[in-house]
């Protein structure tokens, strides 16, 4: 989701790929077998394609990472499908305002029978476009809306990215574990930098996810945070990794769309886990891995479903199962031995339930290990934190809605600034 807000806010938002100039990068993954994914073969089969007409919103263009990974995303759906390039349009550059509205109605005019958004702050005029064309199908990536408004042809959609960066901080705690024993600094050394854009609850989740990840390796390892308080400014973000690089941090890992971290890891060679996409073409003795969410199965998925006249999940989590949460391949010359080998070992935990990434005996809240928590996952349309959140050890993020809502500050974690 592109912007998703914290709990303790009203609003929030998303992200996912990025190609450091291009990359050729080998992603790992596993089979497509969940039901969504069964759901959209059974769509391709039951619907008629050959007049479907598909029209794609994104906020920025190419050069933003997260936009992008959307963009080819939307491209392979589309020729997986066998949809030719006059059946699909691609919008770039659409504010989070009114010009949402009047691209959707536009695509809407021209015949399109389904509709994509990509960033958190379209989906108020996603909701408005789809109540006045109802024929057509609006869903939008990173929203939380669509339980609520009740609209049959308005939808949601996420997945599970937070394993996919507790992934990722696995690969980052192998790396620190490697520096210790080489005798570049100490266990009570062992410093994370992560540059996030907003306090957002999608940003939580995910620096989170990734600092647990780390630590489950490397027990010592604690993490600083600094916000920029944009999705997209490389020179900003660039600046939070270096000032978190004169901080002391050992390794950088980020939550943000330019190429502004990972260039500033590799002129200080510093180790860096990015995210969105491989940045190995431009930092090749830095760059370790990087998580991203696929959007291809989801867009397949409700491609296929509108042209069958099927309906469309209101609200769909995309997971490992579904091939929509990928890791890039690992970059040897920067990780430390073994790193492919453990991730795999950890993946098929995650897979099998045997590991959670939010177990509460793997964190504290102020020195407090959480048994129970009050989320607002927009259950109802008062907006309340009225859903218990956490059973059998563990915090069910994405569960109870696709977008992220864990917002809990938990130990080890220190926040440079808060402002945004």
């Amino acid at each position: 989701m592109k912007k998703i807000i914290a709990l303790a806010l009203t609003v929030f938002m998303a992200a996912s790929l990025a190609a450091c100039g291009g990359s050729s990068s080998k992603e790992t993954q596993a089979p497509a077998e969940s039901a969504a994914a069964e759901s959209s073969e059974a769509g391709a089969e039951g619907g008629d394609l050959s007049n479907m007409k598909v029209g794609f919103i994104f906020l920025h263009d190419e050069n933003s990472t997260y936009d992008l990974n959307f963009i080819n995303g939307a491209k392979q759906a589309c020729a997986d499908l066998g949809l030719t390039e006059d059946q699909y349009m691609l919008k770039t550059n659409v504010p989070e305002g009114q010009e949402c509205y009047d691209t959707a109605a536009d695509l809407a005019d021209a015949g399109c029978s389904i509709i994509f958004a990509d960033s958190f702050g379209h989906e108020d005029y996603m909701i408005e476009a789809a109540k006045d064309f109802p024929n057509v199908q609006f869903c939008h990536s990173t929203g939380t809306k669509a339980h609520t408004e009740g609209l049959d042809n308005y939808h949601n959609a996420f997945a599970s990215i937070y394993e996919g960066r507790y992934l990722a901080g696995v690969a980052a705690g192998m790396k620190l574990n490697e520096m210790i024993e080489a005798g570049e600094f100490t266990a009570e050394e062992a410093k994370i930098g992560y540059v996030g854009a907003f306090t957002y609850a999608e940003v939580i989740s995910g620096y989170t996810s990734f600092f647990l990840g780390a630590r489950s390796i490397c027990p010592t390892a604690t993490m600083e945070v600094t916000f920029t308080g944009s999705w997209y400014d490389e020179t900003a973000e660039k600046e939070g990794a270096t000032k978190l690089i004169n901080d002391g941090c050992k390794l950088i890992s980020q939550h943000a769309d330019s190429m502004g971290a990972p260039t500033a890891c590799e002129d200080a060679g510093v180790p860096d886990v990015s995210y969105n996409g491989s940045t190995v073409d431009a930092c090749p003795n830095t760059f370790i891995v990087s998580s991203r969410i696929d959007w291809t199965p989801y867009f397949k998925y409700a491609i296929s479903q509108a042209a069958a006249g099927q309906p469309i999940d209101a609200d769909w989590t995309g997971t490992l199962d579904t091939a929509s949460v990928l890791l890039t391949e690992v970059n040897e010359q920067a990780a430390a031995e073994g790193t492919q080998a453990k991730i795999d070992e950890v993946k098929a935990g995650l897979e099998d339930g045997s590991i959670h990434v939010f177990d509460t005996s793997a964190f504290t809240v102020k020195g407090e290990t959480l048994t129970s928590y009050q989320a607002d996952v927009d259950t109802d349309a008062n907006y309340t934190p009225d859903t218990e959140v956490i059973s059998d050890g563990y915090f069910h993020e994405s569960e109870y809605r696709s977008a992220p809502y864990f917002d809990l500050q938990i130990d080890g974690i220190e926040l440079l600034d808060t402002a945004f």
